[in-house]
């Protein structure tokens, strides 16, 4: 969270709320993958919270670089693979599925490549203008080139979903990734987690209304139409 350590601890203890209520109210295998969202974001909120505990104190210093290469590697590895193959695994539709499993080897791609590039090259963490500012020293240095892959498979992949709440999802990626990388672009690794709340709540919300019957496809030809 872009704000504290306290500002972390509190999200991620609200986010594992959203998240374990999401989990009850599942009831399929898919609806599972997508409650489980939430519960990780609450995970990488803690994983930062630790970081601001480690930067902004000096006993904990030490504990620096494997909290920051812990939330780093969260937040690098996982989203491009576990976004597209949620989409996935609630598709029927054989064309939009096609594209989802492009999407999703694409996001498999960036996570190895931001993988490997956090295990070979530097990587830095300190706190700027109450936030985390974190410096990455990998191969590719235009951010443009190499967010692109991580973009397509986070935020792209749920508009080729069938459905229109789960397109939702792709609407509020873009727009809070927008909204960061103009209004805080040297903290946006940070600052784009804010906006986890929202997506979990969104999430919560799509598994209650497909549970009451109320979350239907719509026909390829609306798929990228206002709802």
């Amino acid at each position: 969270m872009c704000f504290s350590a306290t500002a972390s601890f509190t999200a991620g203890a609200g986010l594992l709320v959203v998240g374990g209520i999401a989990l009850i109210k599942a009831k399929t295998i898919p609806q599972y993958v997508l409650a489980c969202i939430p519960i990780l974001f609450a995970v990488q909120q803690a994983m930062e919270g630790f970081l601001w505990l480690t930067l902004s104190h000096a006993a904990y210093a030490p504990w620096t670089d494997l909290t920051m290469y812990l939330f780093l590697g969260f937040a690098q590895t996982v989203w491009p693979i576990l976004v597209p193959l949620s989409m996935l695994l609630f598709e029927k539709d054989p064309g939009r599925k096609k594209i989802l499993l492009v999407l999703l080897a694409t996001g498999v791609l960036a996570a190895l490549y931001l993988g490997y590039s956090l295990l070979n090259f530097k990587a830095s963490a300190r706190i700027e203008e109450h936030h985390i500012r974190y410096s990455l020293e990998f191969p590719f240095q235009s951010k443009l080139l190499r967010g692109i892959p991580y973009m397509l498979a986070t935020a792209i992949s749920p508009f080729f979903s069938s459905h229109k709440l789960l397109r939702m999802l792709g609407w509020t990626l873009v727009i809070s990734y927008v909204v960061t990388a103009i209004f805080y672009t040297n903290y946006l690794t940070s600052v784009w987690c804010f906006f986890g709340s929202i997506l979990s709540m969104l999430i919560l919300f799509i598994i209650t209304r497909q549970n009451s019957g109320n979350l239907k496809p719509i026909p390829v030809a609306k798929l990228f139409t206002r709802p």
